[in-house]
């Protein structure tokens, strides 16, 4: 055994979980840009293998930590207009409002609500929040392959400004591109949810999952998310991301 491999083994344990901040970092920087535009293709999959469509379009503006998404439900039919404002923010939990067409009004998502499932799919509504590496501490976990690729697998943990249904989340996160590919979250001992990143291709130079498959462990049903018309960079305008601008567009 040479000496640089005794010392990385004999670390002290702050070393190492400053090692997974820095993958964590490496991997949120690799994916940064300044917007993002998507179409949304959704397969529900409940216990019994009945599937469900639905369709959504997803706009964000801003980097990590200070950005604004937008997801627009265009199908079927007793979802289309509905819409999700999502604020986020660098020291706590994001900002949310739900435009429902039916009552022409927006709500608040309250913080104690974003356990809930968004609309029939198994995304919670704290699962559309952009998880920022400030708010979270960091430990490795060990390596373990993911659709046989080398991973890094990192244990993290919302820091205590952070709200959130999950007491920690297992990340894995791809040796050969920074990618994130997979996310297992718990609540306590219990695994709730697993998000799984498949087909990445490149797109104006970020490597990108174009299929996300989420579990829902309890409920024993999966929705698979395909990325149509991806895109980054694009022009947008802030405006384009506020109560009012939800309002319009749903009008």
């Amino acid at each position: 055994m040479n000496r640089i491999m005794a010392a990385i083994l004999v670390a002290p344990a702050f070393l190492l979980g400053q090692d997974a901040r820095q993958i964590v970092e490496e991997a949120q920087n690799r994916s940064r840009s300044q917007s993002q535009h998507y179409e949304g293709r959704l397969q529900v999959v409940d216990s019994k293998g009945k599937i469900t469509n639905k369709r959504w379009i997803y706009d964000r503006i801003g980097s990590h930590g200070n950005s604004k998404s937008i997801i627009r439900f265009t199908a079927p039919a007793e979802v289309k207009g509905m819409a999700l404002l999502v604020v986020n923010h660098p020291d706590r939990a994001s900002d949310q409002w739900l435009w429902t067409p039916a009552i022409a009004r927006e709500r608040r998502v309250a913080v104690q609500d974003r356990s809930t499932r968004f609309f029939g799919t198994d995304f919670s509504f704290e699962d559309l929040e952009e998880r920022d590496v400030d708010q979270y501490k960091y430990s490795m976990a060990g390596e373990e392959a993911v659709d046989g690729t080398s991973a890094w697998k990192i244990e993290s943990r919302p820091v205590e400004s952070r709200s959130s249904q999950y007491t920690r989340s297992l990340v894995w996160i791809r040796k050969d591109n920074h990618t994130v590919a997979r996310i297992e979250n718990y609540s306590k001992d219990q695994l709730v949810r697993k998000l799984d990143y498949k087909d990445f291709e490149k797109a104006a130079g970020i490597w990108t999952a174009r299929t996300l498959e989420m579990h829902d462990m309890r409920r024993n049903s999966r929705t698979i998310l395909k990325l149509d018309k991806l895109e980054y960079n694009v022009p947008m305008k802030e405006e384009n991301f506020t109560l009012q601008a939800l309002r319009r567009a749903s009008s």
